[in-house]
């Protein structure tokens, strides 16, 4: 299991971004976000469309994803309106919406989302402690569900866990270090009341993965890494951040050369499946280069 000081002490490493996380709307997040090139949940998209079919075409039905860290409902609207970041981007830093209320930030987005194609394949739940994002995200349509909890302190609620039972795929590109093999453990048993979720993880280079995987593994799950790929998340926000990064890197034996040294925090994906799925499809014939 992973000493819990351990993840607080990588992430003391990385910049702050508490103060853009929690506002009525989204257009401090992506001001600022943009400033470091953050382009994490663009480079899954293609990786999650995969999954998401294979699972639709498996199962002939509505495919219901899990947004770990969900924020304002980013991978929502990549995912269901077929947007990139760069338009993502564009949208929330319109000179028009500079000034805006965020009651008329709401208004425009619920008139911009609904004016897109959806696809009748997908729905999105949405789980973050953030409750002002979470309320953006339904109030313009993003999630058909959103459920505001810190599952490194808290469990689930009756309601929560009815919510999540019919989840078919779990995603995250960022949050796995804030949450840990503890708040698995507690989403388990709601997400695998019926057929068992495959589970899909960009995970910062910064932060083992073994405890999670270690949990996964209890539950009946197969951990494989999409091996020798490496993502981009976002840049360094100072020199300062990168030294720090550098040195966790240095203190958990992994090589930053060419990589972190450049100046680029980087993820790995981890699909974690059941048994049997994982044994029917090995991820490299699933995710093909």
């Amino acid at each position: 299991m992973t000493d819990d000081s351990t993840f607080e002490d990588i992430n003391v490493a990385k910049a702050d971004m508490d103060h853009i996380y929690d506002q009525s709307d989204p257009r401090t997040y992506f001001r600022e976000l943009n400033k470091l090139d953050y382009a994490i949940p663009g480079i899954a998209k293609p990786i999650f469309q995969k999954l998401i079919g294979h699972l639709h075409k498996r199962q002939h039905d509505t495919v219901h994803v899990l947004d770990l860290g969900c924020s304002y409902g980013v991978n929502a609207a990549l995912l269901k309106h077929d947007l990139s970041m760069e338009e993502l981007y564009e949208h929330w830093g319109q000179k028009k919406l500079a000034d805006a209320t965020p009651q008329e930030v709401v208004a425009c987005d619920r008139r911009f989302f609904a004016d897109l194609d959806e696809p009748e394949d997908i729905e999105v739940i949405g789980l973050d402690q953030s409750e002002n994002a979470i309320a953006f995200a339904k109030a313009v349509g993003l999630l058909d569900e959103g459920l505001v909890v810190n599952l490194e302190t808290e469990p689930l609620s009756a309601l929560a866990k009815e919510k999540l039972a019919p989840v078919d795929l779990v995603t995250s590109t960022g949050c796995v270090g804030y949450l840990t093999e503890k708040s698995f453990d507690r989403l388990l048993p709601a997400v695998t009341q019926g057929r068992a979720p495959w589970m899909a993880n960009f995970v910062l280079r910064l932060f083992p993965f073994d405890a999670i995987e270690e949990t996964l593994n209890d539950w009946g799950y197969v951990t494989e890494k999409l091996e020798g790929q490496i993502f981009f998340q976002r840049r360094f926000a100072s020199a300062d951040e990168q030294e720090q990064v550098l040195e966790q890197l240095s203190d958990l034996g992994i090589d930053p050369t060419g990589r972190e040294a450049e100046g680029h925090l980087l993820a790995e994906f981890y699909l974690s499946r059941p048994v049997k799925d994982a044994a029917e499809i090995p991820i490299k014939r699933l995710l093909p280069a």
